[in-house]
């Protein structure tokens, strides 16, 4: 019986992206290998969120794989909280693992530090090395280090450890087609663009097509409030002009948060509301009853690359999307997405004229819900993974 060691920071029931894309990918890839393989599956406990608790036993055997939960120390998504956190998990990963044999070891990773480990043990143990690559994290440093003397330092310590990483790998997929140009480099055997997806939870929504508008009009961001999202760059400013017609619900937590805060009460706004995070069921009755759906990047040169995962979701929701992403992301959307109001990041003034001037309508999107659903994807890379055993 083959083993496989499959790495992912985040895991159910935590609530972020990278929880939901490998926890049914891990389900899939142990029901393909049953009776051929087992997984080994090692997470941390939820983290993803100071504000956000969930339950869960540090391990589980389900059938043909087990869940190995780790306890990290709690942290704010700083950059100083995410290294120790990390450190905690690489050392206890490495005990967990210590005089174990694995025939191929996975892991998925937005910050390279999670492929770094897998590199090292699929290394030691001679082993192929399949790599989910969530996000490019020397050109997040490049945007996010502000201290010259830290980018210095710290940005040719990332190449370097980047190109052990990628030239050693096996199979290399990458989560958005927008990454594609940056890799050209590294010749690794074989690449995937097998995206993000969209979860049967979303698909089977209630929101209503046809229904009148109340007033004021409710928009509406879930997710992470980091750096990465910017959004005191576009919300506060945004609903200054728009005034009381609108209304933004902000859902989540982070780094920025405090900071987001600060500037709505600076701007003396009433019509910005904040919640803590919420589990997928009460966020899904949120979507289901608000006006617009939200999402948002920084204007940094490294997200004109990314796909963010909640573009998926968001397109489930016959409300309009409105999203202010660059590069690639913005091309997706154009391309695939109906109903949107799509502007520039932290483009305040191009949002909130376009917002002005649309004709509100809603509709389902059948066509993106049928191309991109999850569990279509996940038997597509879950039998791209096995090939290497």
């Amino acid at each position: 019986m083959k083993k496989i060691l499959y790495l992912s920071f985040y895991f159910e029931p935590d609530l972020c992206a990278g929880s939901f894309r490998n926890s049914p990918l891990v389900r899939e890839l142990a029901e393909q290998a049953k009776g051929g393989a087992t997984v080994d599956v090692i997470t941390t406990l939820p983290n993803r969120y100071s504000s956000f608790a969930a339950e869960a036993p540090q391990f589980e055997q389900k059938d043909n794989y087990t869940v190995t939960r780790v306890a990290i120390p709690k942290h704010q998504s700083g950059m100083k909280d995410q290294v120790l956190s990390f450190k905690a998990y690489y050392q206890q990963v490495k005990k967990l693992v210590y005089g174990k044999k694995y025939d191929l070891v996975i892991a998925s990773s937005s910050r390279l530090f999670t492929a770094y480990l897998g590199y090292t043990i699929a290394k030691k143990l001679k082993v192929p090395l399949y790599l989910d690559i969530r996000d490019i994290f020397y050109d997040t440093l490049q945007d996010i280090l502000k201290n010259k003397l830290v980018k210095t330092f710290v940005l040719p310590v990332i190449k370097q450890i980047e190109r052990k990483v990628f030239a050693y790998a096996a199979h290399i997929n990458l989560i958005s087609e927008g990454f594609k140009p940056y890799f050209e480099t590294y010749r690794c055997a074989e690449y995937s663009y097998f995206t993000n997806g969209i979860d049967d939870i979303f698909i089977t929504n209630n929101a209503k097509v046809e229904t009148a508008i109340a007033m004021p009009k409710k928009i509406l961001y879930a997710g992470n409030l980091g750096e990465g999202q910017g959004l005191d760059k576009i919300v506060p400013d945004a609903a200054k002009l728009l005034g009381n017609e609108y209304e933004f619900i902000i859902v989540g937590d982070g780094g920025i948060k405090n900071k987001l805060i600060e500037k709505v009460q600076t701007y003396n706004l009433f019509n910005v509301k904040f919640m803590s995070p919420v589990k997928r069921d009460e966020l899904i009755k949120m979507y289901e009853e608000c006006d617009f759906t939200f999402v948002h990047l920084n204007d940094y040169e490294a997200f004109k690359k990314v796909l963010p995962s909640k573009v998926f979701e968001l397109a489930c929701f016959p409300q309009p999307m409105i999203a202010g992403v660059g590069g690639y992301a913005n091309r997706f959307i154009a391309e695939n997405i109906e109903n949107k109001i799509l502007f520039n990041p932290c483009d305040v003034e191009g949002f909130v004229k376009q917002l002005q001037n649309y004709s509100y309508t809603r509709s389902r999107r059948e066509l993106f819900i049928d191309t991109f659903k999850r569990t279509v994807i996940n038997k597509k890379m879950a039998s791209s993974m096995l090939k290497y055993i």
